[in-house]
């Protein structure tokens, strides 16, 4: 047929009619519609987690450069600072929101073990819009003060709880979604934009957060990690959490020095844990009311001394460690910094205001790396790899997920050519670990929070601070 004007016109009708009625057929696909129902809660969680994760971000480093900047003006302004903030941090958590203290992990983990058909109200007290502000405001006022605090763990309970706010605003008619994979998918976004690490957030959701299979919500689960991540990128632009460490050349025979320093970061993560959960238990159970406010100032005046009279590096959330040995020339560390780290991360999570322990336990493994790496005979290359592989270890032998660890070091520093070595370390620290304690740093916390929402439940006035925890 001879091709006219009038001719492509006509095609041209016909084409678009074609389209127009496949777009409406797919339209009035039921099984579509359901599916795409289904899908737009996770890509709004995944989308408001990504930018509520980059303004914390923000605001955590503006808070952490105030405390470097007041220490070079003044350093004994933090014999009041410290106390003054360590106290308003811990007043706002168990004043408005009990369950927003800590890292955030433990209370994730516990909603997702409430999150069943006959106890899933009680999430409410764990993952609200109550606890997103205060957790924020918590360890924001903290880390200004210098506590020893990361954020990573806050933006996951940020996140999960962002999603389940999502999930509790759906209207009757929309379609069941599962409020369980909801707090997941937003836990692993959270942890996603945190370190900018879409597979570490993914692992992270099946090691750490559930045992349910993963072919039941690994698309929503994957599409969260990505939108989440993309937002992140989209505000901060590409970027590593920590750098490109120099790698190459690494000799075979470094494995010798490897596993005898995950066995020693998996001593010294997992008496970290048990520390922690001993003071806090003690805390439970000797100090009460007034002396409570007591304890917190003196965390506050052995955090403030222990910066001025030793060294400032115990404040904060330690990534200036890792950085510096990493990246620099600086690559040793004296031998007490390990033990301030360890230290000031014990005292400022007892004091039970917000604030995570995931960046603090990173920055204690590199640094008992760099301590480690400087009793050898070894090159920069190397010993960029001694730090990364104290990072796995002491982090695997907290959280008892060694292949997070792994993950969430490997792609902040996009390290692939040393993946074993870094499963190596995750590996004996988590052995090491378990034999010392069965039960990880977070399951212990996580048992303590549905303790604690149980008794709520039968006595509404007897929360840790005679505080009825809200649902926001």
């Amino acid at each position: 047929m001879k091709i006219t004007p009038i001719n492509l016109v006509r095609r041209l009708i016909v084409r678009t009619r074609q389209f127009i009625k496949k777009t409406f057929d797919l339209i009035h696909n039921e099984k579509l519609k359901v599916n795409l129902l289904n899908a737009l809660p996770f890509w709004l969680g995944a989308f408001i987690s990504g930018a509520v994760a980059v303004m914390y971000a923000r605001l955590f480093s503006l808070a952490e450069a105030g405390t470097r900047l007041i220490y070079q003006k003044a350093d004994w302004i933090f014999f009041i600072l410290t106390p003054v903030c360590f106290v308003l941090a811990w007043w706002l958590t168990s004043r408005y929101s009990p369950f927003a203290r800590g890292s955030g992990i433990p209370q994730v983990t516990a909603a997702i073990e409430l999150s069943n058909p006959r106890q899933k109200y009680k999430v409410g007290s764990l993952l609200s819009l109550r606890i997103i502000f205060i957790k924020i405001l918590s360890s924001l006022v903290m880390v200004f003060g210098g506590g020893a605090i990361g954020r990573e763990g806050p933006t996951i309970q940020i996140s999960a709880s962002i999603f389940k706010k999502i999930n509790d605003f759906l209207p009757a008619w929309y379609p069941k979604i599962s409020k369980r994979n909801m707090i997941v998918t937003g836990a692993a976004a959270g942890l996603a934009s945190a370190f900018n690490t879409p597979l570490g957030g993914i692992v992270f959701a099946i090691e750490e957060l559930t045992k349910t299979h993963f072919s039941l919500f690994k698309s929503a689960l994957l599409t969260g990690v990505i939108i989440a991540g993309l937002t992140a990128l989209n505000f901060l632009g590409p970027y590593l959490y920590l750098g490109y460490p120099q790698l190459e050349g690494v000799s075979v025979s470094i494995i010798l020095i490897i596993i005898p320093l995950a066995i020693v970061t998996g001593f010294f993560g997992s008496g970290m844990g048990r520390v922690i959960l001993y003071i806090l238990k003690k805390k439970e159970t000797i100090i009460k009311n007034l002396h409570r406010v007591l304890y917190i100032i003196v965390c506050g005046l052995v955090i403030a001394a222990l910066a001025v009279f030793v060294d400032s590096r115990i404040f904060g959330s330690g990534k200036e460690i890792m950085v510096t040995t990493l990246f620099t020339d600086e690559k040793y560390l004296e031998w007490y910094v390990p033990l301030l780290r360890m230290a000031g991360s014990a005292i400022s999570f007892t004091v039970g205001a917000s604030g995570g322990i995931f960046a603090p336990s990173l920055s204690a493994g590199a640094s008992i790396g760099a301590v480690f790496a400087s009793w050898f005979d070894v090159t920069g290359p190397e010993t960029n790899l001694i730090i990364l592989c104290g990072m796995t270890g002491f982090l695997s032998s907290i959280t008892r997920s060694p292949f997070t660890s792994s993950i969430l070091v490997l792609e902040m520093t996009n390290s692939h050519n040393v993946i074993f070595y870094l499963l190596l370390s995750a590996l004996f620290a988590n052995l090491l670990a378990t034999v010392i304690t069965r039960e990880s740093f977070y399951d212990h916390l996580k048992e303590k929070y549905i303790n604690e929402i149980h008794k709520e439940e039968a006595d509404p006035n007897s929360s840790e601070e005679n505080v009825q925890p809200s649902a926001g």
